[in-house]
């Protein structure tokens, strides 16, 4: 069983259809935060008021 930050870091995308590995955090104002790849991360954060984190322990996963 996978927990904590392990956790986080092995866990897909959640856009759909996506099967990268999710290495940023996004907070979304009008939306449910979420967990998504660094490609997703590029694009959704360009809208106003978007936040990225990255995610503990997924240095390896930034392309």
């Amino acid at each position: 069983m996978v927990v904590g930050a392990d956790a986080l870091r092995m866990a897909e995308c959640s856009e759909p259809d996506c099967e990268n590995v999710a290495a940023v955090r996004l907070y979304v104002p009008w939306d449910a935060d979420r967990n998504v790849c660094t490609a997703h991360a590029r694009a959704l954060v360009q809208q106003d008021g978007v936040v990225a984190e990255p995610l503990d322990g997924a240095e390896d996963d930034w392309s």
